[in-house]
């Protein structure tokens, strides 16, 4: 039987990929969704919200779009933008729910609010949104610097909040998969797994630079006057980290696509030193799910 995350969307399986800026296009998102997951495409870009309409040339099945709402909060008009696209799943982030929930459910769309604590999550479900993605400090990107990891968080949320929960940080296969259903999601968000798919539209120089990374391979850098980030601890990122003083996002763009790993510094979480192999995005989000039922079946022999 499908459980809640499935039927909240619609997937065979309840494997999403994350909203990455610049990178949650529609060949990604399309791949996702095709292959039985839930694609998102971010809507920060111009060229990502052209995507929101030119991805339905590629999949008819359920894509959803990301909205940021402190780059939006301004701007309620995002709304009318996303229902004309058809987008009927939001994944919102970076503000107050409180903001954007009901003009989203007023537009018909199910709304996911991302959050990294327990507060967050209290005041999320108090906004009344449809499920949680619970994001560990462990996963890439823009991070609180007190926030705590996905074997603490997840499992508190999922003891106070009585809402669908989607396990994000750390996730990359079946087996971590596993674990986020035992400390009580339904599903997983994955980032730097789908960074290192084929569908990926990003250099090479990055993929091969998270398949390289081991166990401290990436950093969380917390600097003055700059948004808390873990990044691959390559590149630039490697002098920051050496109080090198350089603007921490520099020109992002060069890094994800020319592939010049000095140019900024690239969100990443400590889970790509998992990832040994660029896979396809349908073999990825296959084994995640599938066989997932086979690691618990043998915790369970383990228990015995």
């Amino acid at each position: 039987m499908p459980n809640r995350i499935q039927r909240l969307f619609g997937v065979t399986y309840p494997v999403v990929q994350a909203p990455m800026t610049y990178i949650a296009r529609a060949e990604l998102a399309a791949a996702v969704s095709e292959a039985g997951g839930l694609g998102v495409i971010e809507t920060l870009t111009e060229e990502g919200r052209t995507d929101l309409a030119r991805v339905r040339a590629l999949t008819d099945r359920p894509v959803a779009a990301n909205l940021m709402i402190q780059g939006w909060k301004r701007d309620p008009s995002i709304v009318d933008v996303l229902a004309a696209a058809g987008v009927r799943h939001v994944f919102t982030s970076a503000g107050d729910p409180r903001l954007f929930t009901d003009r989203l459910h007023d537009a018909g769309i199910t709304v996911v609010h991302v959050v990294g604590s327990l507060s967050g999550a209290r005041k999320a479900a108090d906004a009344g949104v449809d499920a949680l993605v619970v994001e560990g400090i462990e996963g890439g990107g823009f991070k609180s610097a007190l926030a705590a990891s996905t074997m603490v968080l997840l499992p508190l949320v999922a003891e106070h909040v009585d809402l669908p929960l989607i396990a994000a940080g750390g996730i990359c296969d079946a087996r971590s998969a596993a674990a986020a259903v035992v400390l009580g999601a339904e599903g997983v968000q994955m980032g730097t797994r789908m960074l290192a798919s084929r569908e990926a539209r990003v250099h090479a120089n990055f993929k091969d630079a998270i398949v390289a990374a081991d166990d401290a391979g990436t950093v969380l850098l917390d600097i003055p006057g700059n948004p808390t980030m873990r990044v691959l601890r390559t590149g630039l990122a490697a002098r920051i980290a050496e109080h090198d003083g350089t603007p921490l996002l520099g020109r992002i763009t060069d890094l994800y696509f020319s592939g010049n790993l000095e140019a900024s510094v690239a969100n990443t979480g400590q889970v790509s030193s998992r990832i040994a192999a660029i896979q396809p995005v349908a073999d990825i989000i296959h084994t995640t799910w599938t066989q997932a039922h086979a690691m618990l079946n043998a915790a369970a022999e383990r228990l015995t």
